[in-house]
């Protein structure tokens, strides 16, 4: 494992719409916009704030324009919304969105039941989307399925490649690799994106995973091994694709950012604000939620000593356990 040496990383969250796509109880818009805006303050790189598709396919961003357009903007955050088709692309413009997320699925199957096109028509549709932005806005292509299929189980590495081929070609600079249904293993995840990087290095990457089958984190660290450093992630770990059978929850966001922390990595996220805002999910969305730190809090949080119990400083406990002669910081481990 590479050393962190401070390396700065970048939290990318989804939790506003690809986590409330799949709730079945609507988000009343106000209370989206008041979420975005404590993300906001956070340090998080990048928000991805809504979904321009149609309201009759996913109920619960009907709201799109009243949110984007509601939302106050944070200089240094960037202000994203998924965009579907061409139609998504124009609503997106003119609400000022600052990044246009297209989707497309590496496996035909999945693209079908998702987008209801081909992949050649899906990458001829990005190509009117590049021509409509003309480079007033950013543009990222986000791969689904990019690590495997619930349709048709692994995508073959040659496909996922001759995808970002052709998207790098249409002159898209950004690029998502996405675990749709948490099917990718870290040895995998290493072994692709270090390929994308390598065979595209001018692409700027991000690593989106789910937790589905409890991979996401190590999923997370495998990709940062190969030279991403950019992460979608869902507060509380919400989320999942309504097109996509088993996509459980998304990697969750404070769970991130405390295991980047911990490691030594720089995310610029405010941990504790971050965790205030993820402890708002359960009451928001009306049930519990995956993440693991909002419960158990921070590793480096300390408790009350109980009483009756002496707490000491580690070099006191160590000299308690008996250390070699001339050498008090190192305890005796002799023999295994």
């Amino acid at each position: 494992m590479q050393k962190a040496n401070g390396q700065r990383l970048y939290i990318q969250e989804v939790s506003v719409r690809d986590g409330f796509q799949i709730e079945s109880r609507f988000v009343p818009t106000e209370q989206k916009i008041d979420l975005i805006n404590g993300l906001s303050r956070t340090g998080l790189a990048k928000i991805e704030v809504t979904s321009f598709t149609s309201p009759k396919a996913i109920p619960a961003l009907a709201d799109a324009e009243a949110v984007m357009r509601g939302i106050e903007r944070i200089p240094g955050v960037e202000y994203a919304a998924l965009v579907p088709n061409i139609r998504g692309a124009e609503r997106a413009l003119d609400c000022g969105v600052d990044e246009l997320n297209l989707v497309m699925s590496a496996s035909e199957t999945h693209n079908a039941a998702n987008l209801r096109m081909t992949p050649a028509q899906s990458l001829a549709q990005f190509a009117e989307i590049v021509r409509l932005v003309d480079g007033r806005k950013q543009v990222n292509a986000s791969l689904s399925t990019a690590f495997g299929c619930p349709f048709e189980g692994d995508v073959p590495d040659a496909v996922l490649l001759a995808l970002v081929e052709r998207i790098a070609g249409l002159g898209i600079a950004r690029v998502t690799l996405c675990d749709t249904t948490g099917m990718a293993h870290p040895g995998q995840v290493e072994r692709l994106c270090r390929a994308v990087k390598t065979g595209w290095p001018q692409l700027t990457l991000t690593a989106h995973f789910h937790d589905t089958r409890a991979m996401g984190l190590a999923n997370a660290l495998a990709a940062l091994e190969a030279g991403i450093d950019r992460f979608d992630a869902s507060l509380g770990g919400l989320g999942g694709c309504p097109f996509a059978p088993g996509a459980s929850g998304n990697v969750c966001t404070e769970d991130l950012v405390h295991m980047f922390e911990a490691m030594g990595y720089r995310t610029g996220v405010n941990l504790e604000a971050l965790l205030a805002q993820a402890r708002r999910m359960p009451e928001i969305v009306g049930h519990d939620v995956p993440g693991q730190v909002m419960k158990a809090g921070p590793s480096s949080r300390r408790y009350p000593v109980p009483d009756g119990v002496h707490s000491r400083e580690p070099q006191q406990r160590l000299a308690g356990v008996g250390c070699l002669a001339g050498s008090p910081a190192s305890p005796v481990l002799r023999g295994t």
